[in-house]
């Protein structure tokens, strides 16, 4: 029992961890981000498994997680207002080829960004040639050109 209330437990804390954190950070991954995550996960794993490292203790971990996962994609499916809680909203950050600054500083991206995606996906070259620009739910760009 105590193996799945440390799982259940761990699953909901990184969960709101990362929704606080925002929607760039799993949506662009950085050397840094990067040496992060693997300390995060490190430490996740000792207070997951505490003192018990069998592998029966991990399945059971596994096991839970699993199930967490499971029954709240089904409760987002259900209940729109905790998806929208737990996943966010499409976020307009860039209208008629102008940012929306506070947009921008709510979601920690600046025009570099915004022009980097138009480039990669668009082959945009100026913010003037962007109608609208999407900070997407999984932290992608989406550029809608003029």
């Amino acid at each position: 029992m105590d193996a799945v209330l440390r799982g259940l437990s761990v699953y909901v804390f990184l969960l709101i961890v990362f929704r606080i954190s925002g929607k760039r950070s799993l949506g662009q991954v950085t050397n840094f981000d990067f040496v992060l995550l693997l300390i995060i996960a490190e430490t996740t794993q000792q207070a997951l498994l505490g003192d018990d490292f069998s592998i029966t203790n991990s399945f059971i971990l596994i096991v839970t997680l699993m199930l967490v996962d499971i029954a709240l994609s089904l409760l987002k499916q259900r209940l729109p207002r905790l998806d929208r809680l737990l996943e966010g909203t499409p976020l307009v950050v860039v209208e008629d080829g102008r940012p929306i600054q506070g947009y921008l500083r709510r979601a920690r991206i600046d025009e570099e960004d915004i022009l980097t995606a138009a480039r990669g996906t668009q082959g945009l070259e100026r913010m003037e040639q962007i109608k609208y620009a999407v900070l997407e739910r999984n932290g992608d760009i989406t550029i809608i050109p003029r």
